[in-house]
């Protein structure tokens, strides 16, 4: 019983913090999540992560300027968990991913530029993965967010037991129910369909500040009293029946590994247009002199 109930908190947690970052984000432009995601996972080799891999990432965003790309991705690198990048490329439909993909290939000069990228940027990896997944309104809260100016995403990762579909459905959107009742909470839902074990789910969350994290954890009092006694039986009953496993994992936005939007960037030009990692400064002349004579 004490595990259940760590585990109903944290999931209330999980999907109700952050919320009070809506607030401040009243005047700022906000847009629904896309339809469909494309996800690309790449898990680095040991000592191969940070600058030696954002420096090979590079080919691939000078090749998409280059190009003049229209299809944009947001990268990001994982705070917790083994040590991986994260790539969401956003798409309207199936259709819309299929024909970026054929005019990528007939784009000889681009398909080259990235072919290279590829093969250099392989070098540093140990293993990599794609996922489709598909955006649910239904088991979402208030998903509009103005992502340009978010640094992190939380990422909850839930797999149903088969056959357990409906206690999903009613688990998911009692979750919805007792949260609109609470200010500002909100999250995005999408369920794999390509690349996944079947009934996956992600529960992303936006995030400005890590800040955010520590005071999500009063909304926990507050998300029990909406739900109640009974309703808080129900939904141990509903988890234990329909979750199969969860995990969730912390993710820091990556601007460098990005190709984003110029209206994102004209957003926040601090943020995604950051200074070039520069090589460590030549030692000047009288210096070399220096070190002979000793």
């Amino acid at each position: 019983m004490k595990t259940l109930t760590h585990y109903l908190l944290l999931s209330s947690l999980v999907f109700g913090s952050l919320g009070t970052i809506a607030a401040q984000e009243k005047s700022e432009a906000k847009h629904m999540p896309p339809k469909m995601l494309n996800i690309t996972r790449e898990f680095t080799k040991p000592g191969k992560a940070g600058t030696v891999h954002e420096k090979s990432e590079a080919a691939f965003v000078k090749a998409m300027r280059d190009a003049k790309w229209p299809t944009h991705y947001l990268a990001m690198e994982s705070l917790s968990g083994k040590p991986r990048s994260l790539f969401f490329t956003a798409y309207d439909s199936f259709e819309a991913m299929e024909k970026d993909a054929l005019a990528t290939q007939k784009n000889e000069a681009f398909s080259a530029a990235l072919e290279r990228a590829e093969a250099a940027d392989g070098e540093l990896l140990s293993d990599t993965d794609t996922g489709d997944f598909a955006f649910h309104e239904e088991y979402s809260l208030r998903p509009a967010t103005d992502i340009a100016h978010m640094r992190y995403f939380d990422i909850s990762v839930f797999r149903v037991r088969p056959g357990h579909e409906k206690d999903w459905d009613t688990l998911a959107k009692m979750y919805v129910a007792a949260y609109e009742k609470i200010p500002d909470g909100h999250w995005a839902t999408y369920e794999a369909v390509y690349g996944q074990t079947n009934d996956t789910y992600l529960v992303i969350i936006p995030m400005k500040s890590a800040s955010e994290i520590d005071r999500s954890f009063a909304q926990g009092k507050d998300f029990v009293a909406a739900m109640g006694e009974d309703g808080m039986k129900k939904l141990a009953e509903l988890s234990a029946a329909a979750i199969e496993s969860t995990q969730s994992n912390l993710f820091a936005f990556n601007p460098r590994m990005s190709y984003v939007s110029d209206d994102w960037i004209k957003a926040d030009p601090d943020f995604w247009k950051p200074k070039a990692h520069t090589a460590a400064a030549a030692p000047k002349k009288s210096e070399e002199k220096s070190e002979k004579k000793k």
